[in-house]
């Protein structure tokens, strides 16, 4: 979300699954409208089964040999190696899991790892204002912008089997020096339904910190595959919003990626 590449280190305050917050790369120029463009395009989020998560999009597990030719193709074929460091990394933690370490231990790793690409905006990555990356294009791009971030992160800790619901991708506005507000997305990690959220964020490194040590985030909206939840001043609602274009657009070209 930003022009010179700059990042800011926002933090969440919530204590309450209703109140997961974040913070990540940004623009300065970045409208609050885009806040509600992105609610609106998460409208069909649990309502349709056809652009369902079928255990394999978005997995590393689902790149075929033909996406990589694609992808090297497009990226360069430094885009290769990327591609398989990312299957190499995905079954190396899941050996580490199996063998006893916690989901403390994937998180962190997974953090780390996905850190490691780097940030590109929209708009000079793709040449449009919004682009949801699936995680074969962040790994093969390389890199992202802050929602590319938290999806690829989103769909790892899927695949290396972290239930659904303790994970929610956060939209949050970052409180900025000059007082402004810029829109930021995260991965938000519940250890417990009823527990203090632990944020996975592309412009903390080598941290993961809890949401009550990110007071300069306010919490707009959180979803996963099942549903969407807003944050409304005081209240919280849960709904299924009725035109979700960007996630629908996601599942779409994450189902062309298996096929491919």
């Amino acid at each position: 979300m930003s022009d010179s590449g700059a990042r800011v280190k926002a933090r969440a305050y919530s204590a309450d699954k209703t109140l997961v917050i974040t913070s990540i790369p940004f623009n300065r120029n970045t409208k609050r409208s885009r806040l509600f463009s992105w609610a609106a395009a998460l409208a069909l989020l649990a309502v349709s089964t056809t652009w369902a998560v079928n255990g394999e999009l978005g997995f590393s597990c689902g790149v075929t040999a033909s996406l990589t030719q694609s992808y090297a193709a497009k990226f360069g074929e430094s885009a290769r190696a990327r591609l398989r460091s990312w299957q190499t990394f995905i079954s190396n933690v899941r050996a580490h899991k199996e063998r006893g370490h916690d989901e403390q231990y994937v998180l962190g790793r997974v953090n780390d790892y996905f850190n490691f690409y780097p940030y590109l905006p929209d708009i000079v990555h793709w040449h449009t204002d919004d682009y949801w990356s699936t995680p074969a294009e962040f790994i093969g791009g390389p890199g992202g912008d802050c929602e590319d971030y938290a999806i690829a992160k989103y769909f790892a800790l899927k695949e290396l089997g972290v239930p659904v619901e303790r994970l929610r991708i956060a939209y949050v506005l970052a409180s900025m020096r000059d007082r402004t507000q810029q829109a930021h997305m995260v991965l938000a990690y519940y250890p417990k339904p009823d527990a203090t959220p632990l944020i996975l964020d592309d412009a903390v490194s080598g941290r993961i910190l809890p949401a009550t040590e990110r007071p300069d985030l306010i919490p707009v909206y959180t979803f996963n595959d099942e549903d969407i939840l807003f944050r409304y001043a005081n209240a919280s609602a849960r709904e299924r919003p009725a035109d979700a274009r960007q996630w629908k657009e996601l599942m779409q070209r994450l189902e062309t990626e298996l096929r491919s």
